[in-house]
């Protein structure tokens, strides 16, 4: 069990680690001490700790052996640097009261990364708390230190219970922020939130011990740069004033008004924090104390990792709502698809047929025109069916009819319908099935997934290329693919190939046509046969696009 796990409690050291990696905008950190010839992880953050780490290791030995500051903007690591992947590494030692080198504060990440000077004062800021944090942990009869760490222990948990049953964050506020002041022992804390339609901080909840409710208090709104909220706001960095009385930078009507509000309630020590999803500020926590509080910078720290709790469900919160809505609109998007342009589509479709039938009467110019009009109505015509058909499935409106098919003879129909137009580009195919596959399934529908993947590896296989289906059966699964030598997919856009609508950028810059559809509607269709379909590249070049059908018992 590592130091930051122990008596003591995770919580400070993984917070100093998340506060390092924030304040610097790495996306992992460490703080690390020195024991009995080795180091032990007192706090990680964007990684799983190792535990206990040999002393003379070269990510973090210079650090502490020689007493300086390491900077390295890019390069390979071997040992504990090696098993992150570390590419870049800034570490400052941290000392103890003495000035004895106990340990390294490490910032890492896993591409290049320039190190600026703001990053090493920032470290090195951080580190001294760690010295502090340390001193605390180590000294038994520092009982306040270990009482406050327990009691944010327990802070953390009732957040996050508060939290995961709640939709909004009005509705968690009072709950988490009874958790907090409670946590603290102080009277009083509120949250602000940033409305992401004006842009402007607002008053989401408060709680307080007081018996009243002091209206004069909370539910202000801030201004951006003015009062201790505000400032907040503004920089997104943490503010402690230990007496706001006295404080002489609160000097405009808006912010006396603010102390005296808070005096009136006997409140002297404000501490905001900032709410931040990355780089960007989401909101803001202020606590209320009405006396001058020991361990600040602990306090602080403690209070950055409640307000990161509160920013990554925020942030989870609003990309699920953004979520929804890009779902809803593409759905609002495929009904008018659907209801406006499928009646027009008919009768464009229709009366170009019967021009098409009278083309001897028209000239050259009109026939080419009538064709081309036909030509695109069809195209079109089939993107809506596809819209429509790919909404009925993934809203269960058409069920699967299944009955007992050979998927062997499945595959070889769409192949040989193929055969033609794979000829026609200059393209190999090679296939390997055995004798048959026998399973339960919608043949049209199972046919409707065989001849679009067939359709996309044709589509973007060029001349001379091939094209390989195979089909398989074992006792765990029955496996159909298709390898293509075509242009591929993107490594970071395969995740997306089955989303409607989604083309490749490399298809996109090809100029070559297509809806987006095909695989999207394949994914549905194979979901609702309790299998599984996913893209892989096929090196060299090209694709495989295997899928997986559950075997019939």
């Amino acid at each position: 069990m590592d130091e930051s796990s122990a008596g003591n409690g995770s919580m400070p050291g993984d917070a100093l680690a998340r506060l390092a990696a924030r304040l610097v905008r790495a996306p992992m950190a460490a703080l690390l001490m020195t024991r009995d010839e080795a180091v032990e992880t007192f706090g990680h953050f964007g990684f799983v700790t190792p535990g206990r780490l040999p002393l003379a290791d070269p990510l973090y030995s210079q650090v502490i052996t020689d007493a300086r500051v390491v900077r390295s903007d890019d390069d390979t690591w071997p040992g504990f640097g090696n098993q992150l992947a570390v590419r870049a590494v800034l570490g400052v030692p941290v000392r103890d009261d003495r000035d004895d080198v106990i340990g390294a504060l490490l910032a890492m990440d896993r591409r290049p990364h320039r190190w600026t000077a703001e990053d090493v004062t920032s470290l090195l800021a951080v580190a001294d708390i760690g010295g502090v944090r340390s001193r605390a942990s180590a000294d038994p009869d520092d009982g306040s230190a270990h009482s406050l760490a327990s009691r944010f222990r327990t802070c953390h948990h009732a957040v996050e219970r508060s939290l995961r049953s709640s939709r909004t964050g009005g509705e968690a506020a009072p709950r988490l922020l009874e958790a907090v002041a409670t946590a603290l022992d102080w009277p009083a804390a509120e949250l602000f939130l940033v409305d992401e339609q004006t842009g402007n901080l607002d008053a989401v909840g408060h709680w307080s011990n007081w018996p009243g409710e002091p209206d004069d208090l909370f539910g202000h709104t801030p201004i951006k740069g003015a009062g201790i909220t505000g400032r907040v706001w503004q920089t997104g960095r943490p503010i402690w004033v230990d007496d706001i009385t006295v404080y002489t930078d609160l000097v405009t009507p808006f912010e006396r008004n603010r102390v005296e509000a808070a005096a009136d309630h006997g409140i002297r020590t404000v501490m905001a924090t900032p709410v931040c999803d990355g780089d960007t500020l989401l909101g803001v926590l202020t606590c209320y104390a009405g006396s001058s509080q020991s361990h600040q910078e602990l306090l602080t720290v403690l209070l950055d990792g409640v307000a990161a709790q509160i920013g990554i469900w925020i942030a989870l919160r609003r990309a699920e709502r953004l979520g929804h809505e890009l779902s809803r609109t593409q759905d609002d998007f495929i009904a008018l698809v659907g209801h406006e342009l499928r009646t027009p589509l008919a009768s464009i479709t229709a009366h170009a047929g019967m021009l098409h039938d009278e083309l001897d009467a028209l000239t050259v110019d009109q026939q080419e025109m009538i064709e081309t009009i036909a030509r695109n109505a069809g195209s079109l015509q089939n993107t809506v069916n596809a819209l429509l058909d790919l909404a009925g499935l993934e809203a269960g409106h058409l069920p699967m009819r299944r009955k007992k098919i050979d998927l062997c003879d499945l595959i070889t129909a769409a192949v040989n319908s193929a055969r033609p137009r794979i000829a026609a580009n200059g393209i190999r195919l090679h296939t390997e099935l055995p004798k048959t596959i026998r399973l339960t399934a919608d043949p049209d529908r199972l046919r409707q997934v065989i001849d679009d993947i067939l359709a996309n590896a044709v589509l973007y296989t060029p001349l001379g290329g091939a094209v390989r289906v195979t089909a398989t059966i074992d006792e765990t699964a029955i496996q159909f693919q298709v390898a293509d030598t075509g242009i591929g997919t993107p490594t970071d856009e395969r995740a997306r190939v089955f989303d409607r609508f989604f083309r490749g950028s490399n298809v996109r810059h090809h100029g070559t046509a297509g809806s987006g559809l095909g695989l999207s509607r394949a994914r549905a269709i194979i979901n609702l046969h309790d299998g599984h379909i996913h893209l892989t590249s096929n090196a060299p070049t090209g694709t495989v696009v295997t899928v997986r059908l559950p075997v019939p018992p």
